[in-house]
């Protein structure tokens, strides 16, 4: 055992990429992450937001670099990740965090929803693991994996919606399924490698995107509909709780770092409990 128990918890000399880093879960384990010694590079649509999350990170004493990056766009993703080679020499892990909620029903569904809903939920994340798995084996697929003999990890971030339906979010609903799906068989293709593949499964967490329906059609806050969404959600949990970015990003943080060593191909969920009456 390390001298200090919550060392293996550390990210030192580590080199992470995180997409959807302007806000919520994203922009928390960006924080977390360079907290905990890694060298952080930000990616997000948002890009002003990325830059906003790395100038916190370097406030606070971490190392980071950030880039707008558009995870339907496969160039953009590579040059996300290629970012961290060109600035810290490689990457260890990946964190595909990008998504959006598309919202309407199934039967009212347009091929535009469809395709727009695959291309950021599914295909962004496969292009995130795609490109971290060129830069995690380029020393030529040996078992030893990466630059620092220990592969890498690859965070998938599905959601709670895989487990509990919702009426009026399907697309989110079955290309988060396929996220999951996603992780556990790359578990299977990539551990010769020595890479790591788990997937989140977050419960209700109170960020931007889950309250994007809570507004006023001017913008502003409908303050009952959002304390009723606050009602409900804590209703789910047997603890009566709603969960923070933060929650998700400490779930992430074990699941990088030599903590969750054991971890791959399964599918976590820091839920609150919601759905243990599944």
């Amino acid at each position: 055992m390390k001298a200090d128990a919550l060392d293996a918890f550390r990210l030192d000399g580590k080199v992470a990429v995180i997409t959807g880093a302007a806000s919520g879960i994203g922009e928390a384990t960006a924080e977390l992450f360079a907290a905990a010694g890694a060298k952080v590079v930000c990616g997000d649509l948002d890009g002003e937001g990325a830059e906003n999350t790395v100038k916190r990170i370097r406030e606070d004493g971490g190392e980071a670099v950030g880039q707008a990056c558009n995870v339907t766009a496969r160039a953009e993703v590579d040059a996300l990740v290629e970012r961290a080679v060109s600035a810290y020499g490689g990457l260890d892990i990946i964190a595909n965090i990008a998504g959006a909620m598309f919202p309407g029903l199934i039967e009212d569904l347009t091929d535009q929803d469809l395709d727009a809903g695959i291309n950021l939920n599914l295909k962004g994340v496969i292009y995130g693991c795609q490109a971290a798995i060129r830069a995690m084996k380029h020393d030529g697929g040996k078992n030893d994996g990466g630059r620092n003999g220990s592969g890498g990890v690859i965070l998938n971030v599905s959601s709670g919606a895989i487990d509990l339906a919702y009426e009026g979010i399907g697309v989110y609903a079955f290309t988060k399924a396929a996220v999951a799906m996603l992780g556990r068989t790359l578990s299977l293709e990539v551990g010769r490698y020595g890479i790591r593949v788990c997937t989140l499964a977050p419960g209700s967490t109170l960020t931007n995107f889950t309250t994007w329906r809570l507004h006023n059609e001017d913008g502003t806050l409908n303050q009952q509909a959002y304390d009723e969404f606050l009602d409900y959600a804590r209703g789910l949990s047997p603890i009566g709780a709603l969960g923070e970015a933060l929650d998700q990003a400490y779930l992430m943080l074990y699941l990088a770092s030599d903590a969750g060593k054991f971890t791959t191909g399964n599918v976590f969920r820091s839920n609150g409990g919601q759905t243990t009456t599944f």
